[in-house]
C-alpha cells in the first residue's frame, strides 16, 4: 500500500510540475499567477488569534489562514533587516551583506539580485510599498534593485533619522520613485492603498506585489478607535500594539475584497508572514525568557532572540487555481531563504547562476497538500536539506560559533534546536516547545552534528561579512543625502534615531562610499537634517575623505558647512568631526555629497 501510495503522489507531483510550468513557460502569457507577498514588522507568531491568541482579534487574517497553505515550523531572522535580506534574495542574510538593522551593515552587496529582478526580467511588472530597510541611498533602494513602482520610507522605522524629517505615522511624506510626496492619513492606511492601487493599474499584466508593513513596528501608534477595544485589560501588555494589529488586520480584508472584485483571486499567490517574532505583545524577563503576561503561542523569546519565539513565525499561502487552500499544514521545517525559489519554480521563472539561492523550493511540500487525506497521511517529502542555521551577529562584529561568546546562533532541524545564546543548549522541540529543558549532556552526539553542520554555513557566509559601500556622483541619487546610521562602527551602534541625536553625542565613524565620477563634490556637514532647519552647536567642522583632511569654522547660526572639494573615482571613507568650545567632538550626523 505505501509503495502504492508513493507512486500516486510522484505520479500527481510530476503531472502538476508539469501543467504548472506549461501554463507558465510563456513569459508573456496572461495566465501566469500574480503574486501578492505581504510581510507585518515585529508581529510574532503568537499575535493571532488563529493561533489562540485569547484576546487579539483578526478575524480577516484567521479566515486566510483557514483556507491556505499553513507552514507551521516557519523561520525567519530575530529582527528586521536580516530577514529582509533573505527573503528579498534567498541567501543568509549574512552572505548577502545586509545582518544587522545599523552600523552600515543594512545594504546588499552589489552582485546579489532580488526576487524583483528575477521577476522583473521574466515579464513581471514589480512593485514595493512601506518598509525596506534595505539602504536609503543608491545603488541600494528598491528602485536600485529591480523594483519598478516603489513607494516607501528610509531607514529601519518611521520617524527614525534617516526618515523623512516629522514623519509620525500620521499624514507623513514618503517617497515615490525618487521623489519624496506627501500622503494623507495612517501609514498603514497609506500602504495598503498603494498596494491597492498598484493592482489596479496593473491588473492586465502578471504582477509581484510586495506589501512590507512597518506596523506594528514602535513607536507604537495608531488612531484610538483601534486601541481602545484592548485599553484598560490587564491581561494586554501593550493596547496601541494590539491596536495596529487590529488596524492591519482590518486592511488585509479590503485587499482581499478588492482583488476579489478585480477578478484576480483565482491566479493570485497570495502570502501572509511576519519579519521575526513579537516586540511587544506579551511581557519578557529579558529576550529569552517566556512570556509573564499575555501570549507567546507556549514559546520562549522575543524579537531578537534566538528561540524560537524570536524566529518561528506564520507564514499562509494561499492560491486557489492551482488548488493550493483548504487551510491544510506542512510541518515540515521552512525558512525565509525558501520563498524566492519556491515563487520562482510556482511561477515558472528559471532561477539563474546569478542567484544562487541558499534555500529550496517548498513546491513538493505544497503540491502534497493536494493529495487526498489518506495519502497525505503518509509523511511529507524530504527535502534536500536536514538542517537550517539562524545567526544573529552580535553588535557589528562577525566571529564563529563557540566557545566565542559574542557570536549568537542557532542550528536547526526538525526535532532538535541547538542554541548559543549566552551558554550552550540543545533542546528537544517536540518533547519541549517551550524550550526549558538543556538536554546537551543527554545528546552530545546531536551536540557534534549540527556543530559539523554549523561549519558548511559559516564558510559560505563568513567572507562576505565585509564592508558594503553608498554610492557618491551616482546620477540616479544626487546628492546623496548620508545619516549616521550607517557609520561603519568596528563595534556597538552608532547614533541611529533622534532621541539618540539630540543629545549630540561624542562619537563619530566612517561612511563607507564609492565614488562613481571623479571631479567636484559639495559636501555639507549638519547635525540635523536640512529639513530641521536646525543651527549647528560647534565652532570648527572636519572632514577627512580620499586622504584629504579639511578643516572650516562654523558661522553662528549655521545650519550646515560647506566643503568643496576634488575626488578622485574609487572607494573611500568619510570621516566626519564637530568641535565644541572644550575641543570635544561628535561627527556631523547628516551629511549631503554633491556632485557637480
Amino acid at each position: 500500500m505505501m509503495i502504492i501510495r508513493t507512486i500516486a503522489f510522484l505520479i500527481l507531483l510530476g503531472t502538476s510540475c508539469h501543467s504548472l510550468v506549461r501554463v507558465n513557460a510563456d513569459t508573456n502569457s496572461a495566465t501566469r499567477p500574480n503574486v501578492v507577498l505581504v510581510m507585518t514588522d515585529d508581529q510574532g507568531y503568537g499575535d493571532l488569534s488563529c493561533h489562540g491568541n485569547p484576546i487579539l482579534k483578526t478575524p480577516n487574517i484567521d479566515r486566510l489562514s483557514a483556507n491556505s497553505i499553513r507552514f507551521t515550523d516557519f523561520h525567519v531572522s530575530p529582527f528586521c533587516t536580516p530577514t529582509r535580506a533573505a527573503l528579498m534574495t534567498g541567501n543568509y542574510p549574512g552572505y548577502t551583506g545586509a545582518y544587522r538593522t545599523s552600523s552600515g551593515r543594512t545594504m546588499m552587496h552589489r552582485d546579489e539580485k532580488t526576487i524583483a529582478n528575477l521577476f522583473g526580467d521574466n515579464g513581471y511588472v514589480t512593485g514595493m510599498v512601506g518598509k525596506w530597510h534595505l539602504g536609503d541611498n543608491a545603488p541600494h533602494r528598491p528602485q536600485d534593485r529591480g523594483f519598478q513602482d516603489v513607494v516607501w520610507h528610509r531607514c529601519g522605522g518611521v520617524g527614525q533619522a534617516s526618515d523623512y524629517w516629522g514623519n509620525d505615522y500620521f499624514d507623513d511624506t514618503y517617497e515615490r520613485n525618487g521623489r519624496f510626496e506627501k500622503f494623507e492619513g495612517y501609514c498603514t492606511d497609506v500602504w495598503f492603498r498603494e498596494g491597492i492601487r498598484f493592482i489596479e493599474e496593473n491588473q492586465t499584466k502578471p504582477f509581484f506585489l510586495y506589501l512590507a508593513l512597518n506596523a506594528p513596528h514602535g513607536p507604537y501608534r495608531v488612531p484610538p478607535e483601534w486601541a481602545e477595544p484592548y485599553t484598560g485589560n490587564r491581561s494586554v501588555t501593550n493596547p496601541n500594539f494590539y491596536g495596529m494589529i487590529a488596524n492591519i488586520d482590518h486592511n488585509v480584508g479590503i485587499l482581499r475584497d478588492r482583488i476579489a472584485r478585480l477578478g484576480l483571486a483565482e491566479n493570485t499567490i497570495l502570502i501572509f508572514m511576519t519579519d521575526n517574532g513579537t516586540a511587544s505583545g506579551a511581557k519578557f524577563d529579558g529576550l529569552d525568557s517566556e512570556a509573564k503576561l499575555g501570549y507567546n503561542a507556549g514559546m520562549r523569546g522575543k524579537k531578537s532572540s534566538l528561540y524560537d519565539g524570536g524566529h518561528r513565525v506564520p507564514f499562509f499561502l494561499h492560491w486557489p487555481q492551482a488548488g493550493l487552500v483548504g487551510g491544510k499544514d506542512v510541518h515540515t521545517q521552512a525558512a525565509h531563504i525558501d520563498v524566492l525559489p519556491t515563487l520562482a519554480d510556482l511561477c515558472g521563472i528559471p532561477v539563474s547562476d546569478d542567484y544562487k539561492p541558499n534555500g529550496i523550493s517548498l513546491k513538493p511540500l505544497l503540491e502534497h497538500t493536494k493529495l487526498d487525506d489518506a495519502q497525505r497521511s503518509e509523511s511529507e517529502p524530504e527535502l534536500p536539506r536536514d538542517h537550517h542555521v539562524v545567526q544573529f551577529h552580535a553588535g557589528a562584529h562577525a566571529r564563529a560559533f563557540p566557545p566565542q561568546p559574542l557570536e549568537y546562533s542557532v542550528v536547526m532541524d526538525h526535532r532538535w534546536r541547538l542554541v548559543n545564546s549566552n551558554g550552550q543548549g540543545l533542546f528537544d522541540i517536540l518533547a519541549d516547545p517551550a524550550q526549558r529543558n538543556n538536554v546537551a549532556d543527554e545528546h552530545p552526539e546531536v551536540v557534534t552534528r549540527l556543530r559539523t553542520a554549523y561549519q558548511s554555513f559559516w564558510e559560505k557566509v563568513s567572507p562576505r561579512l565585509t564592508p558594503v559601500r553608498i554610492d557618491v556622483g551616482n546620477p540616479t541619487n544626487n546628492p546623496t543625502v548620508l545619516c549616521s546610521q550607517d557609520w561603519y562602527m568596528p563595534s556597538g551602534n552608532p547614533p541611529w534615531n533622534f532621541g539618540s541625536i539630540a543629545r549630540r553625542p561624542r562619537v563619530t565613524g566612517p561612511w563607507m562610499l564609492d565614488v562613481r565620477k571623479a571631479g567636484r563634490y559639495r559636501i555639507t556637514l549638519r547635525q540635523m537634517p536640512k529639513e530641521a532647519d536646525k543651527p549647528i552647536v560647534a565652532v570648527r567642522a572636519k572632514l577627512e575623505i580620499a586622504g584629504q583632511t579639511h578643516e572650516l569654522d562654523v558661522k553662528p547660526d549655521s545650519r550646515g558647512v560647506v566643503f568643496d572639494i576634488e575626488l578622485p573615482t574609487g572607494p573611500t571613507e568619510l570621516v566626519t568631526w564637530f568641535y565644541d568650545n572644550n575641543g570635544k567632538a561628535g561627527g556631523a550626523y547628516f551629511t549631503e555629497v554633491e556632485s557637480f
